[in-house]
């Protein structure tokens, strides 16, 4: 069905990301960088180590994106093999996770509601068995408490009081499953906080794996869960998909023009995000009028809110993907002829979908203080 040339390429990319996740699990798990940014340069030892986080972490989506491959193969759907994008930033000091994740590409012509369903729920369902037996090892499996002080010697010093105002602090944002799992599973003497949760690799593999899920199964346009809402709603998917996309957007760039920001700051940003509001509409089935209306209304909106709670803060980093779903990919999801209803079956896998999606959804993933 591929060519040799095809293994050879999407092996390649595969091997590549594999290299670049584990350079980027080195700098998170153990705090360390090739190129010396992190406390100490990376040595072979650690690149070893750090295949703890990158071996899971790339299975999970290689899984996800063979549930989509096998699918299509099943329904006779041409497509390309996975495309693994490796994106190590290490080499400029910057963090990044190695990889801006895989895809694979549709071919051929999708000529059925059913099969539109069946290629894009097998890929995030599939991803999200492995992620959830991955996070059941990592929390089962927890080092002890004192594991800490490998990373982090300084923890150990009674004096030692932060890193000071300086220090850019991150964590990660909790989400419905991996919160349950952390409760009923780990041992409390051991469970990590959320900011330390990057220093131990299967919790944080697991954890990343969770994310592209539930981007994935977010119910706007072409994504997977674009793909689902088309299956179990014919008449209603294009609705649910614009007033997901609203909300969606208009959580995300809370806090963007709010009444504590200083006026003459504020003459400038309110026309620059509200045409950037009309941008990511800029795809929509929606005349221009429409547009500016949606566009007008969320920024009022979220500035009325403000002087009520002012703070309220949406997640900002949703913003540029809010971008590229509204203005690249667009909130449309393709036709197919007629409105034949999906089996109970694929119903109840839908549903199963809707439910995991409200598992892995965190509002606010990544959290810089």
């Amino acid at each position: 069905m591929y060519k040799p040339k095809e293994y050879l390429i999407h092996g390649f990319l595969l091997f590549l990301t594999l290299v670049t996740t584990t350079l980027a699990g080195g700098e998170w798990v153990y705090s360390k960088s090739i190129l010396g940014f992190g406390e100490s340069a990376l040595t072979w030892e650690y690149f070893v180590k750090s295949m703890a986080f990158s071996i899971p972490f790339i299975g999970i989506l290689l899984i996800h994106e063979l549930g989509h491959l096998f699918t299509s193969i099943y329904h006779r759907v041409k497509c390309t093999l996975p495309f693994f994008i490796p994106a190590w930033l290490g080499f400029i000091g910057a963090p990044s996770i190695g990889t801006f994740g895989a895809i694979i590409r549709m071919k051929g012509f999708v000529n059925s509601r059913k099969k539109f369903f069946d290629i894009g729920v097998a890929g995030p369902l599939a991803g999200f068995v492995i992620a959830f037996w991955v996070l059941f090892y990592g929390f089962t499996h927890l080092p002890p408490a004192e594991y800490i002080y490998e990373i982090h010697p300084e923890y150990a010093d009674p004096d030692f009081q932060g890193y000071g105002e300086e220090v850019i602090n991150f964590e990660l944002g909790q989400n419905l499953l991996f919160y349950l799992m952390g409760e009923w599973l780990a041992d409390p003497e051991r469970i990590p906080d959320m900011g330390e949760v990057i220093h131990y690799p299967f919790l944080f593999a697991g954890y990343l794996a969770l994310f592209f899920t539930a981007l994935n199964l977010l119910p706007i346009g072409q994504l997977d869960g674009g793909h689902v809402v088309f299956g179990l709603f014919p008449h209603h998917h294009k609705l649910i998909s614009l007033v997901v996309f609203t909300l969606f957007l208009s959580y995300a760039g809370m806090g963007m023009i709010s009444p504590i920001i200083p006026f003459e700051d504020l003459i400038i940003r309110i026309p620059l995000y509200v045409g950037f509001l009309y941008i990511c509409y800029s795809r929509a089935e929606l005349s221009t009028q429409s547009k500016w209306t949606f566009a007008l209304s969320i920024a009022a909106g979220q500035y009325a809110l403000s002087f009520i709670q002012p703070e309220w803060e949406g997640y900002q980093g949703w913003l540029f993907f809010a971008f590229l779903l509204g203005r690249v990919m667009g909130l449309r999801h393709p036709e197919v002829s007629g409105f034949v209803p999906l089996n109970t079956k694929r119903k109840w896998i839908g549903w199963i979908a809707v439910v995991v999606f409200i598992l892995c959804f965190s509002p606010r993933p990544f959290i810089f203080t």
